[in-house]
């Protein structure tokens, strides 16, 4: 589910405009391999398991290019079958330039013998930050997963979640920044439960309390889904998210996406697309919202070098600002 903080803030697409503030962490969302639905879950006969909450939208998501400014250049290493490390240079004229290092030990394959194992994540930069990330299998249905963040050598977050996996539903209770000093403490309950073979309904629950306030949000939630295309709505008090994942081709993929805040009052619709070039090995992904603002990023892949080469450019035309970006990512 990532970083509960998040939640409280309502829909909207906190990234456009340029933001003044660094971009969102990589832990607001699990590792890929954490969405992957077991064996189990793919029995002829039986309603498919709906997967995560957070993960309602990320067809869509998936679409839309990642904003890329200054420039980056990533070295990943891959020291063995479980063992990843990355090193990550950031040099940037808007925000704080940053070196950051970036380890992984991995669960094994699924038909290991070791596929309980922990999955261990850590990052830390040049600013002392550090992110830690633990996953484990309980069991073939339960997942447990902890997550601890500092800023300047500062707790910053501090969460456990339990996530259970039925043959046709998906239930998951968080616990974040539990402060008894304080007093306060932020809970989350996800429900999803499959209705047909394309429908899913669900909500969320978010409760915080603390010694000043103490109060709650639910939101509930809806996914149709069929081969070629996936509609999603999340709505509740703090506001809505609709969005349409829509695949043409292999080459072509298309995403729509509306959110609208009752907390800042404000309201976005994105239309983004991803095409693929396989014979150049090129992958292009761009975007366009009704804040005025056109972005578009393009990766290349440097055979038969182990390279990447990204190149991006965003233009907020009602803003009257302009970032580019370059990247390499090695590995």
């Amino acid at each position: 589910m990532g970083s509960v903080l998040a939640l409280s803030s309502g829909p909207g697409h906190q990234n456009w405009p340029f933001p003044t503030d660094p971009p969102p962490s990589r832990w607001d969302t699990h590792p890929a391999h954490w969405d992957t639905p077991p064996r189990w879950e793919r029995r002829d006969g039986r309603l498919p398991n709906p997967g995560s909450f957070h993960s309602l939208h990320r067809s869509c998501k998936d679409v839309f290019p990642q904003q890329i400014e200054g420039v980056k250049m990533i070295v990943n290493k891959t020291l063995s079958s479980f063992f990843k490390a990355s090193h990550t240079l950031h040099l940037s004229a808007v925000s704080p330039s940053y070196y950051r290092f970036h380890v992984e030990h991995l669960q094994s394959d699924d038909y290991s013998k070791d596929k309980d194992a922990p999955a261990l994540i850590g990052e830390m930069d040049s600013s002392g930050s550090l992110n830690a990330h633990s996953l484990l299998h309980l069991s073939e249905r339960v997942r447990a997963r902890a997550v601890f963040q500092t800023q300047h050598a500062q707790f910053v977050t501090w969460q456990f979640e339990t996530e259970y996996r039925g043959s046709d539903f998906t239930a998951a209770v968080t616990v974040a920044n539990p402060d008894i000093l304080r007093e306060s403490v932020i809970l989350v309950a996800h429900f999803l439960q499959s209705v047909s073979s394309g429908l899913v309904l669900g909500g969320e629950l978010v409760y915080h309390r603390g010694r000043a306030e103490e109060g709650g949000i639910l939101t509930l939630a809806g996914q149709y889904s069929r081969p070629n295309w996936v509609a999603t709505l999340n709505a509740g008090k703090g506001g809505a998210h609709a969005s349409y994942y829509h695949r043409a081709n292999k080459q072509i993929q298309v995403g729509v996406e509306f959110e609208a805040s009752t907390r800042t009052q404000e309201t976005t619709a994105s239309f983004g697309y991803q095409m693929e070039l396989p014979e150049a090995n090129m992958v292009f992904r761009g975007m366009v919202n009704s804040r005025c603002i056109i972005g578009g990023v393009l990766e290349k892949r440097l055979s038969p070098l182990p390279a990447t080469l990204i190149m991006g450019a965003f233009v907020n035309h009602r803003g009257d600002k302009l970032q580019v970006g370059l990247g390499v990512n090695v590995g």
